[in-house]
């Protein structure tokens, strides 16, 4: 081939030669048989070469160098690579912030009182300690109880019980009213009046530290006049002379008080720092603590007659 055709071209390459188009009349088709069909002649319709056709060749820069072409659809393949992992991300961190959001709240549900946080493990042991011989406690009460119920509903052996329950029961609040008389382990206090008089106060809070103590019963007494007993009820006054004046009778000094109960525990109690023993010893008297094995408390404290309740069976 001649570099004439070549150039023509425009590639180097000759150009492919189109059929030729039958000569007849215009507007008539063509006669012959084996004549092409007018669409296929059609100058908008595509044309087959008759034989392959080769392809030009471009050898494009020779220092290795991405054509623009390539250059720009790598470009866009990597754009639109870096859109997809930006939304992937974008969803990534969502979820994780939602996951954090979510054990914050439930942190802050579950999170326990500030003040538990901040006991002392020792403190702790000791809490579990107490909780645990209190549910102690509360079983044995359970098991008492529950025997106590099978046998008041077993017959005879039942009523049997509950009559012993009733009388037992009966004889606690007698001696708890003052009604009864009763007997058992206690103490004596004795106030001696020196160079200042023991007042009803004085008296008073030694009552009541006993009573704190676990007194049982309890009883006073003087120089004359006959013993008081005391109850919840009782009321003390100052008298003449230094006496005392306990439910409307009168006592005279020194004063001893008759008490049922652990005598450990209520010679404790009456002599702590600034208790009973401290206070009337500063007052310028005296308090003598005794143990006795056995005292008895035999006053008893009249009964209220009752105006309307009636006991009922």
């Amino acid at each position: 081939m001649s570099e004439d055709e070549r150039s023509g071209t425009g590639t180097g390459w000759p150009e492919p030669v189109e059929p030729a188009r039958p000569e007849g009349p215009a507007g008539e088709p063509d006669p012959r048989p084996e004549a092409p069909d007018a669409d296929e002649l059609s100058p908008l319709a595509p044309v087959e070469p008759a034989g392959p056709v080769e392809r030009p060749v471009d050898d494009g820069p020779s220092d290795g160098q991405p054509t623009e072409a390539a250059a720009a659809g790598g470009a866009g393949a990597a754009g639109g690579g870096r859109g997809r992992v930006s939304g992937a991300s974008v969803m990534i961190a969502a979820l994780l912030a939602l996951l954090g959001f979510t054990l914050v709240v439930q942190l802050r549900t579950t999170s326990t009182d500030p003040a538990a946080g901040a006991t002392r493990q020792e403190d702790l042991v000791r809490i579990l300690s107490d909780l645990g011989q209190r549910e102690t406690r509360l079983r044995q009460d359970i098991a008492a109880l529950e025997d106590s119920q099978r046998q008041l509903r077993s017959g005879e052996q039942g009523r049997k019980a509950a009559l012993e329950e009733a009388t037992r029961r009966a004889d606690e609040l007698g001696i708890l009213a003052g009604t009864l008389p009763a007997t058992g382990p206690g103490l004596t206090v004795s106030f001696e009046p020196g160079t200042g008089q023991i007042t009803a106060n004085r008296v008073l809070d030694a009552v009541q530290e006993l009573r704190g103590a676990g007194a049982e019963a309890m009883q006073i007494s003087g120089a004359g006049g006959t013993p008081a007993r005391i109850v919840a009820s009782t009321y003390f006054l100052d008298g003449e002379n230094g006496g005392l004046v306990v439910d409307g009778r009168r006592l005279s000094g020194p004063f001893t008080i008759t008490v049922i109960g652990d005598p450990a525990t209520m010679r404790t109690a009456l002599n702590i720092p600034g208790g009973v023993v401290a206070s009337v010893q500063g007052g310028g008297g005296n308090v003598i603590v005794e143990d006795r094995g056995t005292v008895e408390v035999s006053a008893l404290h009249d009964p209220l007659k009752l105006e309307h309740a009636r006991p009922v069976s």
